[in-house]
């Protein structure tokens, strides 16, 4: 593409959904009294369009922008055009599954609910705003693009997730933004400082200049966790499973599949990974990394199978899922030498995991709301992608023959073990996400059936269609470890099957001897103890309060006690001094007859011996 096509079609991809957003009050304005306009409609829909266009079109080229903040620098790359197109057709897809799923509120918005009304509009304007943010980031290299991309795509987000304004989406939203303002204020120290550091104003500089700065080890140690708030790094995760049950399907999909994959960009395009030169310490930055990624990737998979919603489940699984990706971009700064091949299976991993995930959330509103199919085609279409996702089959499969030959061959088996056992997790929770997803498929049939060529069954589909043919058509040269040999099928396959026999075991004891649950575990694990502490914290420090008060109460009342004897003590000498203003006379009297007595006394005393 010549650099004036690119100079047009690179700002179009990131104009066009910020027209449509704008384009949103203007129809609302126009539209009839009494009937509101159709916000979400087939060219609302084509927000993400011309972003897909530019990463499957353009290999690699750049834009500079000398009139753009500090100067702007955009541009495409392999991994950049890899997450690009992910992104933009992951957006496509949930924006045309939208046009269906909220078909509901449009329904109750023309009948008069004020609420269905403003939700819908609230929607129409935030989703192409947070994709223009998503957008931005993945193309930026200059740092104020991509800072701004990242905390437009995080604080629009934000309206996404409390769409519904129940309690439980206020609370998820609430735990969305207290993470997401922690995050991008460690993200924004770790930019400006490094950024200072190194005397630069790109990304690459940035890494650079990161990777033998004196203080660099600590700079990569706020990216890492302030990029990790969004990758769902454990301890700071606690916000996914809070937001991901209560958002509309098509934002889940979105917010798994696309926008935690802006933190794995972020480490990314900041880290010094595969760099033989950088410090010591981000050796062990790296092992930090290693240590906690395996943690959630086992972790969460633990407490997510006790999850009763199917969404909550899944959004576990993305925080298992994304510590495995953690591990391995960890394994760029362990060893270094891997990296250059390792990074072209993380970005394969990552991509996989977009579109799947985004298959499986959609998947969640087709259960709720199935078409018209056969109840077996069905269930097969659904459990498609969750055998992708335990590494099975299709792009699943490419994925994890991808990242197990490069650490195979560099020596790393332990990490592998510990990475196959997270992908037995990972068969436990596609397990039971859609044993859950059975149970409220009995009552959805009975409710009645959506027809197939409606919206929400043709984007689901049209995603799971994209997830299993990824390997197909995003690149040959992120697929270069081939295929596996039928040989090596069963070291893959093991952990698929022992989370299945681990399964119907489970499944089996609890059929015969059902568990007695007194407490169930909710979604939010850390979120919940925080809250209770911070609770515990207001009791006490209300307690000490009221303490205070009371000596406070005790300290003034002793004062005013001392301040009314004092008064006393006045109005006693107050009534001396009238007493001694009337007899001052006889007084006095008194006085000069005692002087006088005196005196006389003692004239009388002097004489001659």
């Amino acid at each position: 593409m010549s650099d004036a096509l690119l100079a047009l079609a690179m700002p179009t991809a990131l104009l066009w959904p910020l027209l449509l957003m704008l384009r949103v009050p203007l129809m609302a304005a126009l539209a009839d009294r009494g009937r509101p306009a159709a916000l979400i409609d087939g060219l609302w829909c084509t927000a993400p369009l011309p972003a897909l266009a530019l990463a499957l079109g353009v290999e690699e080229g750049a834009l500079a922008l000398d009139w753009w903040l500090f100067g702007g620098h955009w541009a495409l790359d392999g991994t950049r055009n890899a997450l690009l197109a992910v992104t933009a057709l992951l957006w496509l897809l949930a924006g045309g599954y939208a046009r269906g799923y909220l078909a509901g509120e449009l329904d109750k918005a023309v009948a008069g609910d004020g609420g269905a009304e403003a939700r819908l509009t609230r929607f129409a304007l935030l989703w192409p705003l947070t994709l223009s943010g998503n957008l931005l980031l993945l193309v930026a290299e200059d740092i104020a693009s991509f800072y701004l991309g990242f905390a437009v795509m995080t604080f629009a987000g934000y309206g996404l997730v409390v769409h519904s304004g129940t309690p439980d989406a206020r609370t998820g939203g609430q735990a969305y933004l207290v993470m997401a303002v922690l995050g991008e204020g460690l993200i924004l120290a770790g930019l400006l400082w490094g950024a200072g550091s190194a005397g630069t104003t790109t990304l690459g500089g940035l890494r650079e200049g990161m990777g033998e700065a004196p203080g660099g080890a600590w700079m990569g140690l706020l990216l890492w966790l302030g990029f990790g708030v969004k990758a769902g790094v454990v301890g700071l995760h606690l916000w996914l499973p809070l937001a991901h049950p209560v958002a509309p399907t098509p934002a889940s999909a979105v917010l798994s599949g696309a926008m935690i994959k802006a933190g794995l960009f972020g480490w990314l395009a900041t880290l010094p990974l595969g760099e033989p030169a950088a410090t010591e310490a981000f050796t062990w930055l790296g092992r930090a990394m290693l240590v906690a990624g395996l943690a959630a990737a086992i972790g969460a998979a633990l407490y997510g199978v006790c999850q009763r919603h199917p969404k909550a489940v899944l959004a576990y699984s993305s925080v298992s899922q994304m510590g495995m990706i953690t591990a391995l971009v960890a394994m760029g700064l362990v060893a270094p030498a891997l990296w250059p091949a390792l990074s072209m299976a993380v970005v394969l991993f990552a991509a996989h995991h977009g579109l799947t995930k985004g298959a499986l959330f959609l998947g969640v509103g087709i259960g709720e709301h199935p078409p018209r199919l056969p109840g077996w085609l069905l269930w097969t279409l659904l459990a498609l992608p969750a055998l992708s996702l335990t590494g099975a089959l299709a792009s699943g499969l490419a994925a994890k023959w991808a990242f197990k030959t490069v650490l195979y061959d560099g020596g790393y088996k332990v990490v592998v073990t510990w990475l196959s056992l997270a992908a037995v997790g990972t068969t436990a929770l596609m397990a039971r996400t859609l044993w859950c997803q059975w149970q409220a498929d009995r009552q959805a049939r009975q409710d009645g059936l959506e027809p197939l060529l409606s919206p929400m069954p043709l984007a689901w589909l049209a995603t799971l269609l994209a997830a299993l043919t990824l390997p197909w058509w995003l690149g040959d040269e992120l697929v270069d470890q081939g295929w596996p040999p039928l040989a090596e099928l069963p070291g893959l396959l093991w952990p698929l099957a022992l989370g299945l026999a681990g399964s119907v075991a489970t499944w089996g004891v609890a059929r015969w001897r059902p568990l007695r649950v007194t407490r169930r575990l909710p979604p939010g694990d850390l979120w919940w103890l925080l809250v209770g502490g911070w609770q515990r914290l207001r009791v006490w420090a209300q307690g000490s309060l009221d303490r205070l008060g009371s000596v406070q109460g005790a300290w003034v009342a002793w004062w005013v006690a001392r301040e009314r004897d004092a008064i006393e003590a006045l109005d006693g000498m107050t009534r001396g001094e009238g007493w001694l203003r009337r007899h001052a006379a006889v007084l006095m009297m008194g006085v000069a007859a005692g002087l006088a007595l005196l005196m006389l006394f003692g004239t009388a005393g002097i004489g001659p011996a």
